[in-house]
C-alpha cells in the first residue's frame, strides 16, 4: 500500500481540551481531494471516549463521528490512516492500561472489518516516556495479533518509541507480518519547527530561528537518508506520519523546510503526511477556506 502525499486532520477527532480544535467538515475533505492529495490521516483519541473499566467498551457517538470522517474520506477516494493518539497514560502506566489498549483495538478492528482496503490502522501514535522501546515492541506485537484476528490483510503502521523520532528506529521489533509500513515523525530541527510552541517549556527562546542554509539541507538529508536505508534493509515501506512547521515561524522559512524535506522525502521513495490541515502548523486557512499558498505549492509542488 503506497501512502503517497497525505495530510493530517489534527486537532479534530483528537483535539485535547482547552487546545486547538477542527471541525471535521465534509468541505474540508474536499479541498484536500482537489488540491492534489491522496491520504488522510485521522489522529482519534479513543481513549478518552471509552469506558474505565472491562471490557472498556467505546462510546457509540464517538464510534458515529470516526465513522463520518472515514467515510468522507474514502467517498472521495482518498485512503485514511486512522489511528489511535493522545493515549498518554498508556505511555505512562503501560502495564496497567496495556489490556485497556488491547480492548481498543479489538473493538476498532472489528468495527471497520468490512471497510475498503484503503484504510489501515496505525497502533499508536509516538509511544513514549515508561512505554519504552522493549516494553513498546511487546505490546505492540500483542496489538497487532487483536487487529490481524479481525482484519488478516489490512495495512497496519507501526512505529518505534521515542516519540516515533528517526534515531528510534533501530530498537524497533518488526513482526513477522507482509502487510506493515513503519512510520517516523520529522520535526529536525526542532528548535526551528516548534518555536514559540507554548506546549514546548523554553519554546519562546527559539522565536526568531529560520532556515535553509546549506548546513540545513544536508542535516535533513542525512536524516531521511539513514530513516530509508533502515526501510530498505527490511524491505519495509516507511511512511513519515508527520512534519510540519510551527505557526511562529516565518513562513519564507516553513516553506523552503517544508519544500525540503518533502521533495527528499519522495525522492527516497518515502510516503508522507503533513502536520496538519487547517490549526496551528496549518496548510489550509479555515477563516478565508482558502490554501496558505506558500505552503500549498511547498507540498504539492504546483
Amino acid at each position: 500500500m503506497n501512502l503517497g502525499r497525505g495530510i493530517n486532520f489534527g486537532n479534530a477527532l483528537d483535539a485535547l481540551d482547552g487546545g486547538p480544535r477542527l471541525p471535521l467538515e465534509h468541505r474540508y475533505f474536499d479541498e484536500v481531494a482537489a488540491a492534489g492529495f491522496g491520504t488522510v490521516r485521522l489522529p482519534a483519541r479513543w481513549s478518552a471516549h471509552a469506558a474505565a473499566t472491562p471490557p472498556y467498551a467505546i462510546d457509540p457517538a464517538f464510534f458515529r463521528r470516526v465513522d463520518a470522517g472515514v467515510a468522507a474520506a474514502l467517498d472521495r477516494g482518498l485512503q485514511v490512516v486512522l489511528n489511535v493518539h493522545h493515549y498518554s497514560e498508556l505511555c505512562t502506566a503501560p502495564d496497567e492500561h496495556r489490556p485497556r489498549f488491547l480492548a481498543l483495538w479489538r473493538q476498532i478492528a472489528a468495527h471497520y472489518a468490512g471497510h475498503p482496503a484503503r484504510l489501515c490502522f496505525e497502533l499508536l501514535n509516538e509511544p513514549r516516556d515508561r512505554l519504552t522501546a522493549t516494553r513498546w515492541n511487546a505490546v505492540l506485537a500483542e496489538a497487532l495479533a487483536v487487529v490481524r484476528a479481525a482484519c488478516p490483510e489490512r495495512a497496519v503502521i507501526i512505529g518505534p518509541a521515542e516519540m516515533s523520532t528517526p534515531e528510534a528506529l533501530p530498537a524497533l521489533t518488526v513482526p513477522d507480518d507482509d502487510h506493515l509500513i513503519a512510520t517516523v515523525h520529522y520535526y529536525a530541527p526542532f528548535e526551528f519547527t516548534h518555536q514559540n510552541a507554548a506546549w514546548v517549556p523554553g519554546a519562546e527562546r527559539w522565536l526568531g530561528r529560520t532556515w535553509g542554509s546549506p548546513a540545513d539541507e544536508a542535516a535533513v538529508r542525512e536524516d531521511l537518508a539513514a530513516v530509508a536505508a533502515w526501510g530498505r534493509a527490511r524491505r519495509l515501506p516507511i511512511f513519515i506520519g508527520e512534519f510540519g512547521a510551527f505557526s511562529a515561524a516565518d513562513m519564507a522559512s516553513r516553506a523552503r523546510w517544508t519544500a525540503f524535506v518533502r521533495t527528499e522525502a519522495e525522492r527516497l521513495g518515502l510516503s508522507w503526511a503533513y502536520w496538519e490541515f487547517g490549526t496551528d502548523f496549518g496548510a489550509f486557512d479555515p477563516e478565508s477556506a482558502t490554501w496558505r499558498e506558500p505552503l500549498r505549492r511547498a507540498l504539492l509542488g504546483v
